[in-house]
């Protein structure tokens, strides 16, 4: 855990929980709203499952870890040459774990992960839709993606050469029903794309537009990265965030990251009642080793070099 804040939107404080790999990088950051006001509605529109990227030949190990936790999942199956496991989250929530030799990221490690098991950050997401071309046309057009085949039903769409935090899979479900678009318990709301900075995001908004993707969102500011949302055509809600200074840094030190209740400022004067609404969590012991510590970030200095990618993919 990286960092504990609420989600900025709506009437009621919900919390707001992002995840990370041990050096918390781009391309690693999960974030979860524990929703249980209203329950999701799988289907196609959604995004059906969060791939991580493990180590060559770690399968084995994860089937089995998965297997003394009672957890469900799929075995080891195969797609576009590449093995991976698809489990299953008690909430609801797809994951896949993938092997992939070429990623070098660290992964966290507890005392049943070991760092050559380790998951080390995301190799992207599946999406569900019923049918292809458009929303391709959208991620090659809009986004830059490239058309990188098809397996199967799978569709896969890759920036440069793809791989780890660069890969999107489209799984074509023409038959199935459309899931829901609410925050919803089980159910994926967005995936986000990192873009370098604000005149990059300013003109990511720009290029929706001049293609005719006027649904497109006014930036949001998330205190850590600002953000634009725009649905794809296969109804998929697509954010892109670009960094403020410092980061996740901006408001608790790298080493501290994850144990604090954190409110933006146009929050604190509600913070007594905010926290009414909330049940208490257990913020697991950390210890991010010094070692891990991203170039340029400083323990306690608010202009540190440090950034988010993905937020739902994936962020």
């Amino acid at each position: 855990m990286i960092k504990q804040t609420i989600l900025f939107d709506g009437r009621y404080a919900h919390y707001h929980l992002y995840y990370a790999n041990a050096k918390a990088e781009p391309g690693s950051v999960m974030t979860t709203f524990p929703y249980h006001r209203v329950k999701g509605r799988k289907g196609s529109g959604q995004i059906s499952a969060t791939t991580y990227t493990v180590a060559k030949g770690s399968l084995p190990f994860w089937v089995d870890h998965l297997n003394h936790h009672q957890v469900q999942h799929t075995g080891i199956q195969e797609r576009f040459g590449e093995k991976f496991v698809r489990f299953s989250h008690p909430a609801g929530l797809e994951y896949e774990v993938l092997e992939d030799p070429q990623d070098k990221r660290e992964g966290w490690t507890t005392p049943e992960i070991g760092k050559e098991v380790s998951v080390k950050g995301f190799h992207g997401v599946v999406m569900s839709v019923r049918e292809t071309a458009e929303t391709k046309r959208f991620f090659i057009d809009a986004l830059g993606f490239q058309d990188a085949g098809v397996d199967g039903n799978y569709h896969r769409l890759q920036l440069g050469k793809g791989g780890a935090a660069r890969t999107i899979i489209l799984v074509h479900e023409p038959e199935r029903m459309s899931g829901s678009w609410i925050f919803g318990e089980g159910t994926v709301h967005h995936v986000a794309l990192n873009v370098p900075d604000d005149e990059a995001l300013a003109q990511q908004k720009a290029n929706y537009e001049e293609l005719g993707y006027t649904d497109c969102s006014e930036i949001k500011d998330r205190q850590y990265f600002h953000s634009i949302y725009c649905r794809c055509p296969g109804g998929i809600l697509v954010e892109c965030a670009a960094t403020v200074a410092g980061g996740f840094a901006v408001d608790e030190s790298y080493n501290e990251l994850g144990t604090h209740l954190l409110l933006p400022p146009w929050f604190e004067d509600r913070r007594q009642e905010i926290e009414a609404m909330l049940e208490p969590i257990t913020v697991p012991e950390t210890n991010w080793p010094a070692k891990a510590t991203p170039p340029g970030v400083q323990p306690s200095h608010r202009t540190a070099e440090f950034v988010p990618a993905d937020k739902a993919a994936t962020r």
